[in-house]
């Protein structure tokens, strides 16, 4: 099959990466436009036309903002023969939390546009599943978790001694990801002030990172953006993942099967202590808690030893296969 990966920003949207690689191994021809711009007009109006120029037998759209796929049901037969919706973020209920009750209804409009038209629709957890199932419920929607590759536990770079030595039984307590007040950067600088014997390390970035680590603790240290074979380096050292996340809206919706790099954290073994995150499945190592108890449970979890694991308890990308390998088979 020709298969056409659309996202708002495909070259940093990881899902669609990893089911670029997954589908190009089971034969496909895969294309993956590049928009050169975050105009959403502009990113719309250049999907319609690589659609119509390459006229691919599969167009998988990679959800939000769902409004740049307004209209893509009227290119059915003319630009592409199938469409699948993958739904991998609750638009409405994200654009709710700035734009309230009429920014809900607004995006809203739109997923289930996109559902209605789609032959199979893909998510990422149950949650999720039975959201899209509101818009589209005589539709099959298969779940295809956000599991690490293989090979980030396996390419490790060597980053012993110097910077990032760390004393025995003291790693630091990590956190990877964008600064922002939505991943809980207020919540890690409470926290590094409440345990300032320990390191907190942030892994990561973001337009405002400045303005909030401005005032950070002695005990912060922030990394920035590491290379992704890197991370895997630095968790090593680490005594202690962290999420600290707020409660709001998309708590429901974003679980254990969601979370990148809550599942790369599980992935290498490491102690995780999240909140903000629902559980749906149980797993070793991994502490969900409400964020008023996070400081207990970081407390708590910071001395012992991660459980063992067995070959069962992990879960990679390539768990997967079987489950796309099937979406593309039922069109």
């Amino acid at each position: 099959m020709k298969i056409l990966l659309l996202a708002n920003q495909p070259e940093r949207t990881t899902r669609l990466r990893m089911f670029r690689g997954t589908l190009q191994s089971q034969g496909h021809e895969v294309i993956v436009p590049s928009f050169g711009t975050r105009n959403w007009i502009s990113i719309a109006r250049q999907a319609k036309r690589m659609t119509l120029d390459h006229k691919p037998d599969v167009v998988h759209i990679f959800n939000v903002p769902d409004v740049i796929y307004h209209g893509f049901a009227g290119l059915r037969g003319r630009g592409y023969k199938r469409l699948i919706y993958d739904y991998r973020s609750p638009w409405g209920v994200e654009f709710a939390q700035t734009f309230l009750a009429p920014g809900k209804a607004f995006a809203e409009r739109f997923e289930r546009e996109l559902a209605e038209a789609a032959d199979v629709i893909t998510t990422v957890n149950e949650p999720l599943e039975k959201k899209v199932k509101e818009y589209a419920p005589q539709k099959k929607v298969h779940i295809v978790p956000n599991y690490p590759q293989r090979s980030f536990c396996q390419k490790v770079d060597e980053i012993d001694g110097g910077e990032y030595a760390v004393q025995p039984g003291k790693g630091p307590i990590i956190f990877i990801g964008r600064v922002c007040t939505q991943e809980g950067i207020g919540k890690l600088l409470e926290l590094a002030r409440a345990i300032p014997e320990r390191e907190f390390w942030i892994v990561g970035g973001g337009p405002f990172a400045r303005y909030y680590l401005w005032r950070k603790p002695a005990n912060v240290r922030n990394l920035g953006w590491q290379p992704h074979e890197k991370v895997a380096a630095l968790l090593g050292k680490a005594s202690l993942c962290l999420i600290p996340r707020e409660e709001n809206a998309l708590t429901p919706y974003s679980t254990d099967k969601s979370v990148w790099k809550l599942n790369e954290y599980l992935a290498l073994g490491k102690i995780v202590v999240a909140s903000g995150v629902t559980m749906i499945e149980k797993r070793k190592n991994l502490v969900i808690v409400p964020s008023r108890d996070l400081e207990r449970a970081v407390r708590d979890n910071l001395l012992r030893e991660p459980e063992p694991m067995d070959r069962e308890d992990y879960r990679f990308w390539d768990l997967n296969d079987r489950v796309i390998k099937e979406v593309y088979e039922s069109l």
